[in-house]
């Protein structure tokens, strides 16, 4: 992938990799983070969902967002009493995740543990509050060790790079799984594609599969069919439906992957011989030559037992077909008898069975 990234030279506003990069967070969730922090101070004093409904989030989207901020620490809720023995909720923010013990530490006025210069947003190395001035300006703060950008590195007008990540937030590296094969990619796509036949609001682009087909591919390595995978996509939908199918899909790629087959295994006692580790995931069968007529070719057949390929079976059904309509053409049946007729027979049949007609022949 090329990449061609221009820095702002102003109205921007700095967002931690972790937060961009966080695998469990919502998109709207992450949107609002980023609104709320790029506000000025001044006008941060409101609750979390006037902030949202400035977004035009509410609802179920908004409730998603919040749930999502609070369980990951981005958020953090307590009720308290205030004079008239009336209760009031209040609210942290913060776009790093805070504990509990940090966020008390917040709401009664002092900053968190290692948080000596947060500039107003109890974040560790965060740039001061913009101001309502335009462009944005703020009090010049000093670069803390471990901050969001190396010692080494500023974002300035003429930065031909965007900033990286600092030494200390860097992972380790790990030794990273076998990519899936083609013909995993090509199977995921098909089946990504056809969960339009599902439902309707989980269709597809072919370059929006495209993307897609990695993380599908995976649930294929890890011993998930195609019926399967396309029945765990495409079943429990929102009740107020999916509001983009590549966002939602992409979603539950990531967070319904099951485990790999070693992982989901529970070996048990090394002597009560009742686990069986499971059945690797079955490859493509090899090219076998068809048995239907013709020139001779080879394919690739989806069972077993399949001894031709799909275009000579389907002119064997043809002739079939076109040979048990020209013999019946050949061998008409006899039509079936008109109402009157199957009315007579019935009649006469009663009249025998009752004794009617012996008795009629008798006088």
């Amino acid at each position: 992938m090329l990449s061609h990234v221009i820095p702002p030279p102003r109205g921007y506003t700095k967002a931690p990799n972790g937060l961009i990069r966080h695998p469990r967070l919502g998109s709207d969730a992450k949107i609002l983070v980023l609104y709320v922090q790029g506000l000025p101070e001044e006008a941060r004093d409101k609750a979390l969902s006037e902030h949202a409904r400035a977004l035009g989030m509410t609802g179920r989207a908004y409730q998603k967002a919040k749930a999502d901020l609070v369980t990951y620490g981005y958020v953090h809720e307590k009720r308290e009493t205030v004079a008239g023995g009336r209760w009031r909720t209040v609210q942290v923010f913060s776009n790093e995740p805070l504990t509990d013990d940090q966020a008390a530490r917040l709401r009664a006025g002092a900053p968190a543990n290692g948080y000596a210069n947060t500039g107003g947003s109890g974040v560790p190395g965060a740039s001061p509050a913009p101001s309502a001035h335009f462009p944005t300006a703020g009090e010049p703060t000093g670069r803390m060790a471990g901050g969001l950008l190396p010692a080494d590195e500023e974002l300035g007008e003429d930065s031909p790079r965007p900033p990286t990540e600092a030494a200390g937030d860097a992972e380790e590296p790990s030794e990273e799984p076998e990519p899936p094969s083609r013909e995993e990619l090509q199977l995921a796509e098909r089946v990504l594609l056809s969960l339009k036949h599902q439902a309707r609001q989980l269709t597809l682009g072919v370059r929006e599969a495209r993307k897609l087909a990695g993380l599908a591919a995976e649930w294929l390595r890890r011993g998930v069919s195609a019926g399967d995978l396309r029945l765990a996509l495409s079943s429990a939908l929102p009740a107020d439906g999916v509001r983009t199918a590549f966002g939602f899909l992409a979603h539950r790629l990531v967070e319904k992957l099951p485990p790999r087959p070693e992982e989901a295994a529970d070996p048990g006692d090394p002597g009560d011989g009742a686990w069986s580790a499971p059945s690797p995931p079955s490859r493509p069968l090899p090219l076998i030559a068809c048995d239907g007529p013709g020139e001779e070719h080879v394919f690739r057949p989806h069972e077993s037992w399949v001894t031709t390929c799909g275009p000579c079976h389907r002119e064997q059904q043809r002739a079939y077909w076109a040979d048990l309509s020209a013999r019946a053409e050949a061998d008409p049946a006899p039509p079936p008898p008109s109402w009157r007729e199957r009315v007579a027979v019935e009649t006469r049949a009663n009249e025998t069975a009752s004794g009617y007609g012996t008795l009629a022949t008798a006088t």
